[in-house]
């Protein structure tokens, strides 16, 4: 799941600090044709952060190949986990991290992040089809369908992205990544929490809540991409809105996995 440091902020911070402060007078003759070219190349703008985004999506979906080829095949005797898989979700952790205090080195660590967890998705996406023929066709599908639904209501300003709606978005993220990372834990030592796993009503009302709030997230990472060209953020600050939309996605698609997963099994 996404780091929920990642937000408006921290990106502001750096955009006055880690790079400076944007001058004015680069967009002084920019052409306004549209939000494409309405500022000059020397700052942020919504296709340079598209751009970007895509690149990242490029090596996370290469690496994400790599990773399901080298998962547990349906057949296989073993069917654990490769270690290589987990080494990659934790450096794609490790990354958020860093990038949550050091924005600008968001250019660097984003392929690192897509690497990580690419991998990690691929041998986790293996993993579930194995199981379930046909998921991962249907958690990519649903994964699109609600971005595009989220930049509809966002675009339109059917869902504003306000003061309060970021802090309680926040505040309910970390809430829940402090229970995954606690059940994390528990699995470490041998525990498990049924929960999660459970196809009733409460876990599938769960899963639908963790996943309605990483939709939620789309709308602050939108709302990041569209402030920080209209401020004129430095250039730079495109790696860091793109990654920050780069952990929701992935953060969504595994929501969706999960929740496709315990509907397939009433």
């Amino acid at each position: 799941m996404p780091n929920p440091i990642l937000n408006e902020n921290s990106a502001a911070a750096a955009a006055k600090s880690g790079w400076g402060a944007p001058d004015p007078s680069l967009r002084s003759t920019a052409i306004d044709d549209g939000p494409i070219s309405k500022w000059s190349p020397g700052v942020m703008t919504v296709s340079g952060t598209a751009s970007a985004t895509g690149v990242l999506m490029v090596v996370l979906l290469a690496s994400a190949t790599l990773g399901w080829i080298n998962g547990p095949t349906r057949d296989a005797t073993d069917p654990s986990f490769p270690m290589l898989a987990i080494a990659g979700m934790l450096v794609g952790f490790v990354a958020a991290i860093v990038v949550s205090f050091k924005p600008m080195l968001a250019k660097v660590l984003g392929p690192v992040y897509a690497v990580g967890m690419g991998f990690f998705l691929g041998v986790i996406s293996k993993s579930y089809n194995n199981w379930q023929d046909g998921i991962v066709v249907q958690a990519i599908g649903a994964t699109l369908g609600v971005f595009a639904v989220m930049l509809f209501l966002y675009k339109s300003r059917i869902i504003r992205v306000t003061d309060r709606f970021r802090r309680l978005v926040i505040m309910a993220t970390l809430g829940l990544m402090v229970f995954y990372l606690f059940s994390f834990v528990i699995r470490l030592f041998g525990g498990d929490v049924p929960f999660l796993r459970s196809t009733s009503i409460w876990g599938i009302g769960f899963s639908l809540f963790a996943a309605g709030l990483a939709a939620m997230m789309l709308a602050l990472d939108f709302d990041l991409i569209e402030k920080g060209a209209e401020a004129g953020w430095p250039k730079g600050m495109e790696w860091f809105a793109a990654f920050g939309l780069l952990t929701t996605l992935v953060w969504l698609y595994l929501e969706m996995l999960r929740l496709i997963s315990k509907l397939n099994q009433r």
